[in-house]
């Protein structure tokens, strides 16, 4: 989504590059290019007039003269700023001390409300909570029925005591009557959150106000979150403002993150509305939400990368004791393709490879190649694998031309997709144990083995050097003769500088003239 905002802004920061000293016309024509990139991704106009500011002001401050580097210094500021239009701080679900926690959804039609009760229910089942979700949309046409197929693949328990509108005629039942019933019910079955979906309109108007505040003044919700489609633009912020006038909220949650649209709600709804970002959805899957980091997406923004929460999904996805057993089997030569399906299976539960890899620092410069990655390679690769036999997933050696072209008629694949996918495990294991074992990366020499890994003893034997073509002995046959014996002897005791251990210390003679200064 802010994939045109972070070109702009890494256009504007080019300038400064390699600048030992800022002057204020570089900061100016800098600023003005920001600001331009702000008002080009719907940023509201008021939020681009008080960031720039803030910026102008301490990017010509003494924080900036005085930096070791100033261009450097621009950015942080820049970075400081967004964190804080954002939001500044997570902020997180305030839970009621008596049971249930209620939470109510607010929002227009189409923003993505139903869809989103059933991520937060998932959410919160993951994070230890008994959610119950209750179906107050009775106006939407089968808006009942879709919350609870959503509810359904979350594993969370719907509350749904009247139809609604099925589509054949118009909405029927009482959606206040419903949200209060749900809180007795939910004591009654121990659920300990409650989440509300109200209905939503195509456009403010004055009976939907009025059926939110009186489903809040039912219920009295520990928190109202307003669904905000990330999409909309400038209309997402002047709607923010409506609910907020009309119906009050306590935080937002951002849907669609993964559209294309130029993402200048973000920006603005926090700033504008005084309201904090909580959630953010960031594509179709259950799994596709999590908490609001102002922090981490002002790093995505200036491509400075989400490294923490990769760290998390990765700590989701993968088991600890899995992952140790993995590495020792990397180390002892053992790791099979059944280990690597494994990898590839846990990989996949993290989500799409094109959005983790965005979330390193610096893959802005990727976007294409990212964006035309496909991730049913993964798929592929699991096929071709479970097509094969036990004995051959644990010894890849005994695949031959045979066993290869059956391997490719039962995952669908070319017999050259199996070959590829044989030759590069091969690879990979032997550069991750040698890597392990302290051989280093291949192709790179000097460089020593991985931190905390078995590496080579001081005491090794090192692979003795080759003559040099044409290289002479001594003219003196005493000297000759002391250069074959001290070849002939044994390198078992070299130490780790090449010298050739205790003992070639012992009989390394200084030359006369350092002797004599000593």
């Amino acid at each position: 989504m802010f994939d045109s905002l972070q070109d702009r802004l890494q256009s504007a920061f080019s300038s400064l590059r390699g600048k030992g000293k800022l002057s204020a016309a570089d900061i100016d024509a800098t600023v003005g290019e920001i600001r331009l990139a702000l008002l080009d991704a719907d940023v509201a106009v008021p939020v681009v007039r008080s960031f720039v500011a803030a910026v102008t002001e301490r990017a010509n401050g003494v924080e900036v003269s005085k930096a070791l580097n100033p261009a450097q210094q621009v950015v942080k500021i820049v970075n400081e700023e967004l964190v804080t239009i954002l939001g500044g701080e997570t902020r997180r679900i305030q839970f009621a001390k008596t049971a249930p926690t209620v939470i109510m959804l607010a929002g227009l039609q189409g923003a993505g409300k139903t869809t989103l009760a059933g991520k937060l229910g998932r959410w919160l089942k993951e994070q230890g909570h008994s959610p119950m979700l209750v179906a107050a949309d009775l106006q939407r046409p089968n808006a009942v029925t879709q919350l609870q197929v959503v509810g359904q693949q979350a594993g969370v328990t719907v509350f749904a005591p009247q139809p609604g509108n099925t589509g054949s005629g118009d909405a029927s039942g009482d959606p206040v009557a419903v949200a209060t019933a749900s809180i007795a019910e939910a004591r009654r079955t121990l659920h300990d959150v409650v989440v509300v979906d109200t209905a939503g309109r195509l456009g403010i108007d004055a009976e939907l106000m009025q059926q939110a505040a009186d489903i809040r003044a039912a219920v009295t919700p520990d928190e109202v979150l307003f669904v905000i489609d990330a999409m909309t633009g400038q209309d997402a912020v002047q709607t923010a403002q409506a609910f907020a006038d009309g119906v009050d909220f306590t935080g937002v949650v951002l849907t669609k993150l993964d559209g294309d649209a130029r993402g200048g709600a973000a920006l603005s709804v926090r700033q504008v509305t005084g309201r904090p970002i909580m959630f953010a959805s960031t594509g179709e899957k259950l799994t596709d939400f999590d908490v609001f980091h102002p922090d981490r997406m002002a790093s995505r923004i200036l491509d400075m990368g989400d490294v923490l929460t990769l760290i998390e999904q990765a700590e989701k996805a993968f088991d600890a004791d899995e992952a140790a057993k993995a590495a020792e089997k990397i180390v002892g030569g053992s790791f099979t393709l059944t280990d690597f399906l494994a990898q590839m299976e846990a990989l996949q539960k993290m989500g799409s490879m094109s959005k983790m890899m965005g979330m390193l620092p610096g893959m802005g410069q990727f976007k294409e190649q990212l964006a035309n990655f496909d991730d049913r390679e993964i798929d592929k690769i699991k096929a071709i694998i479970r097509s094969m036999t036990p004995a051959e997933r644990e010894n890849p050696k005994m695949i031959d031309g045979s066993r290869r072209a059956r391997i490719s008629k039962g995952s669908g694949t070319q017999v050259s997709d199996v070959n590829q996918l044989v030759s590069r495990f091969f690879e990979a294991a032997k550069m991750m144990q040698q890597m392990a074992k302290g051989g280093g990366m291949p192709g790179m020499p000097g460089m020593g083995g991985l931190p905390g890994m078995p590496g080579k003893r001081a005491g090794a034997r090192q692979k003795p050097q080759q003559k040099k073509k044409g290289k002479r002995g001594s003219g003196n046959p005493a000297k000759r003769a002391a250069e074959a014996q001290q070849q002939k002897k044994p390198e078992t005791g070299a130490d780790a500088f090449g010298f050739g251990g205790a003992d070639a210390a012992a009989d390394f003679e200084l030359p006369k003239e350092l002797k004599d200064l000593m």
